[in-house]
């Protein structure tokens, strides 16, 4: 059977949100080195990974691997009957046709219990892309959030391009043009407002400002967001969590 249970359950709702955006269906695969996702949207432009490795949990079992179709908004719904302070039980048999969701307070005078029904998905495992890229950029997650909130009002695309002297994001709508230059900044004193650069040349790239946006519902799950870029090949885009991430790939618009 799968047992897995979080200290509180504002992770997993922030997860399932940030991924439902793009994904309705899904398996989630249980083993016993943790939780993982690959998924693909239906426009096949994007790709979500989660891992969540077992040593994340506060206590995690699971006898044999499993792979549990879930239907993401079904189990947002029932995320949202806990607080985000309670602690977090899913639990599942090894013949599993439903998920059990599991709320208790940290006094443990209040106990829910949700089950939500399995699906059977024929979804493929994955292959995550192979990609040599040429800059990668490690940035406070509330500004790359900032950024993509501002220009989805004025334009559908987002351009990013990146040099030794920093990464400039721009674009241009009806409306007008916006563009905001980021250089690498920052003290150790306050790791989570760093900007660092690696370049291995230069580098520019278009992308949709939606799907971005959407990347960024998740920017409550880490304070620092990386993004890797190279030129005509899928950006990558990590929100590391205390053990295992949050990914998204996302194909650039080509001229």
């Amino acid at each position: 059977m799968l047992e897995a249970k979080l200290d509180e359950a504002a992770l997993f709702k922030k997860i399932i949100d940030a991924v439902k955006e793009l994904v309705e269906n899904c398996d989630f695969n249980c083993s016993d080195t943790g939780i993982t996702l690959q998924a693909v949207d239906t426009s096949h432009v994007a790709l979500v990974s989660l891992v969540l490795n077992s040593d994340g949990f506060s206590d995690y079992r699971c006898d044999r691997s499993m792979a549990l179709g879930i239907h993401l908004i079904s189990l947002a719904k029932i995320l949202r009957c806990g607080n985000n302070e309670d602690l977090l039980t899913l639990e599942a048999a090894d013949q599993p046709d439903s998920l059990l969701v599991r709320f208790e307070t940290a006094q443990q005078d209040r106990v829910s219990e949700y089950s939500l029904k399995l699906m059977d998905i024929d979804q493929e495992l994955l292959g995550m892309p192979d990609t040599e890229y040429t800059a990668t950029i490690s940035m406070p997650s509330i500004e790359f959030q900032r950024i993509c909130r501002d220009f989805q009002s004025i334009s559908e695309s987002i351009t990013i391009e990146c040099t030794k002297s920093g990464v400039k994001f721009s674009c241009e709508g009806d409306i007008g043009t916006g563009a905001v230059t980021l250089k690498p900044s920052g003290s150790a004193d306050k790791p989570d407002s760093v900007t660092t650069i690696e370049l291995s040349e230069p580098v520019s790239v278009t992308l949709s400002t939606k799907y971005l946006q959407n990347f960024c519902k998740a920017t409550g799950l880490s304070t620092t967001v990386n993004l890797k870029i190279a030129n005509a090949n899928p950006m990558f885009v990590e929100y590391p969590l205390a053990s295992g991430y949050l990914r998204f790939y996302l194909a650039p618009k080509l001229d």
